[in-house]
């Protein structure tokens, strides 16, 4: 157990670390921010050091100076947990990270836990495009293994006649293939597991996406959704228990008439649980750090009878003033500076009690 009064590092310097420094900063820890570039994480920390995720000198001297680091998002090479590991714990470890930033491991890891992930194939290649798209059939998404999100790194296909042009707009990365699902809702398991295996679980939030962005997340979730809450968090407790996960686990599921379909997993705090922040007892920011430097872990209960959480993309954060002038409005902004489409600038939260 981490004594407050110590530093938490932080890896990146985005809205996630932004909150979870406010998180810890109320438990009585400093948070020093590790980046390439300035971000909202710097306006509520500590310290800064501004670095490449490849210096390995400069991310092991940003490491001696913590008790402890985290990240707050998977786009990072492993090595640069293994620079840090030399001088500090980190959490999640190399094996979340790892396998939550390549599409293809985290699909077969899931399968190995019994998990069911929709149709998919790995493709390295063209040739191996034509062949999936064989095997799956179409409408299909093709999906870069690695550094996609927000609807970002992917192409619809709605016939295998657009495999010249997808493959082009992926540029000819390694990818996965993946069938499309007949679903109902999307929902989200936000995981906490301690360095002591213990874990707890939020209850699932029913996500809303537009234009491949998350735009809303509610709880309680719709019965289809919490009729199978169970075996998904089942699965990402076996997720977590199979890395060895330290620190908050985001998996993303469809619901179905056959049961929960498994997306892609997170090891890390997740858009689709910023509502825990006014909507639950601990929040999701407060459980990572707890995970991370060893304390006990809070209770996830709701606050209220319900919460919902939506998103400020673009302009949508212009409306900053009558959101404040909402009674029972809770507004975030990012302290971002150039609205752009498609940017997540803030969010607001609303709690029924």
């Amino acid at each position: 157990m981490i004594p407050p009064g110590s530093t938490l590092g932080i890896l990146g310097s985005g809205q996630l670390g932004r909150m979870l420094a406010v998180a810890a900063a109320q438990l009585g820890y400093r948070c020093h921010i590790y980046a390439p570039e300035s971000g909202p994480a710097c306006d509520v920390a500590a310290a800064f050091t501004r670095g490449a995720y490849h210096d390995a000198a400069a991310l092991g001297e940003f490491a001696r100076g913590c008790a402890a680091v985290t990240y707050e998002f998977e786009n990072i090479d492993v090595a640069a947990i293994d620079a840090v590991a030399a001088h500090a714990p980190v959490a999640p470890g190399r094996a979340s990270l790892e396998t939550a930033a390549h599409r293809a491991k985290e699909k077969r890891l899931a399968e190995a836990c019994g998990g069911r992930p929709a149709p998919w194939r790995h493709v390295t290649t063209r040739a191996e495009l034509d062949a999936a798209l064989a095997g799956i059939g179409t409408p299909a998404i093709l999906k870069t293994a690695t550094e996609g999100y927000d609807g970002k790194g992917q192409v619809r296909l709605k016939s295998p006649d657009e495999a010249e042009a997808a493959w082009a707009t992926v540029g000819g990365r390694e990818c996965v293939l993946e069938g499309m699902v007949s679903f109902t809702h999307e929902f989200s398991i936000l995981l906490v597991r301690g360095g002591d295996s213990t874990s707890v679980a939020y209850p699932p939030p029913h996500n809303e996406h537009r234009d491949g962005i998350l735009a809303r997340s509610s709880v309680p979730a719709p019965e289809t959704i919490a009729a199978q809450a169970e075996a998904a968090t089942a699965l990402a407790t076996k997720l977590a228990d199979k890395l060895g996960h330290v620190g908050l686990l985001t998996c993303e599921f469809f619901a179905t008439p056959d049961g929960p379909v498994f997306n892609e997993m997170a090891p890390r705090v997740h858009n689709s649980g910023h509502w825990t922040i006014e909507g639950a007892a601990t929040s999701q920011f407060e459980n990572h750090v707890r995970a991370v430097l060893g304390l006990p872990l809070g209770s996830t209960a709701l606050t209220g009878i319900s919460a919902e959480m939506e998103n400020l993309i673009g302009d949508e954060a212009d409306a900053w003033r009558a959101l404040l002038a909402e009674n029972g409005a809770h507004l975030h902004l990012y302290g971002k500076h150039e609205a752009r489409p498609g940017r997540k600038m803030g969010h607001v939260t609303r709690v029924r009690r």
